[in-house]
């Protein structure tokens, strides 16, 4: 059976752009995607397909990708297809059979709506609102063509049963435990994610601002022209001397930063899973975050902490933590085998295999 996934764009790598890498390793499928800009930063021979570049203002961006995705057709191509991301799905109407591998329905049409909002001035929020009022509509119809969803966490199934009125099955994101290792634990917290307004990175560094006895080294990117770009160049402002931004680095360099940091630390607001805490735990490494969303689903006591979203929980965490990093190792390694690649490619291949 030949298979094709149909992924947003690639102008960072993130965890949705790792899962989609591993689905088309999986199920030797091809990606057809729009921005191929972080394509060259991934360690894999995996054939990927651009439909062309998308504007790189948002929102039209985003209206590009729709596009593009509307119009293409390889419906006489491959035999099954396979949806990721917020716009990919639009492809839905001329290619069956199908199922979505939701990450989460789109947070700016939906449960950040008014958070998105208030980033807006004057100006820019009418037009905000005429956009989401016309493809929020859009969006909706467009689900319809989904055959099936499957979706990566409780957190998101919750999004979905109340903005789609769809059920959607859960399987979790895979994580290859294999390649991580515990080498020490370091001088330094280790914070990854895509460096957006909703990851609350700022929250991250005026934490460590007041704990000069502690580091913390961030790593992540942002897609040039997203509106990403201007909240990377406002928290990189002004770092205290402990708190180090490195941007993206290779899969190499983040597994030896995982096995050498101390803790990790990730602050996302209402995160729909979150891969990188059960990275970390797969280094053996305790995780400090937001008592939010699908952090919720993975840290547990006995490899981490569960915390308010202020500055004063994520330092009382992290000290508390320091003293004895090593004594949530056993834990962590347990808790990550829960999410290992083997478990989640036998459930995917079950799901595609009984849609053909």
């Amino acid at each position: 059976m030949k298979t094709a996934i149909f992924h947003d764009y690639f102008g960072a790598i993130g965890g949705g752009e790792k899962v989609v890498i591993t689905l088309a390793n999986l199920l030797n499928a091809d990606i057809i995607t729009t921005d191929m800009d972080a394509v060259d930063k991934l360690d894999t021979e995996v054939n990927v397909i651009s439909l062309g570049h998308t504007q790189k203002i948002p929102p039209l961006k985003q209206i590009s990708a729709t596009e593009k995705f509307y119009s293409c057709n390889f419906s006489n191509d491959y035999d099954f297809f396979i949806f990721t991301g917020n716009w990919s799905h639009y492809a839905a109407h001329r290619h069956h059979p199908n199922m979505w591998y939701c990450y989460t329905p789109v947070r700016a049409f939906y449960d950040l709506y008014d958070t998105f909002l208030q980033r807006q001035d004057f100006i820019t929020r009418q037009a905000f609102r005429i956009w989401v009022y016309g493809h929020r509509w859009l969006d909706q119809k467009s689900i319809r063509n989904i055959d099936q969803i499957v979706t990566i966490s409780k957190n998101s199934q919750k999004r979905i049963e109340k903005y789609h009125h769809r059920n959607a099955d859960i399987i979790y994101p895979p994580v290859d435990v294999s390649k991580f290792e515990c080498k020490e634990y370091g001088d330094f917290w280790l914070s990854v994610n895509r460096l957006y307004p909703e990851k609350r990175v700022e929250l991250q560094i005026e934490a460590f601002r007041k704990m000069p006895d502690e580091k913390l080294i961030i790593v992540g990117g942002y897609a040039k022209g997203d509106h990403a770009e201007k909240y990377a160049k406002h928290i990189s402002n002004k770092l205290p001397d402990n708190v180090n931004i490195l941007g993206e680095v290779s899969e190499t360099e983040l597994i030896d930063l995982y096995s050498r940091c101390r803790g990790f630390i990730c602050t996302a607001l209402d995160e729909d899973f979150g891969l990188t805490p059960v990275e970390a735990m797969a280094s053996g490494k305790p995780v400090v975050a937001a008592n939010e969303g699908g952090f919720k689903e993975t840290v547990t006591e006995k490899t981490g902490f569960l915390i308010n979203a202020d500055i004063h929980s994520v330092i009382e965490a992290v000290k508390f933590v320091s003293r004895e990093p090593e004594s949530y190792r056993d834990a962590c390694l347990k808790q990550a085998k829960c999410f290992d690649l083997s478990i989640f490619s036998e459930k995917i291949k079950n799901v595609v295999n009984d849609d053909r």
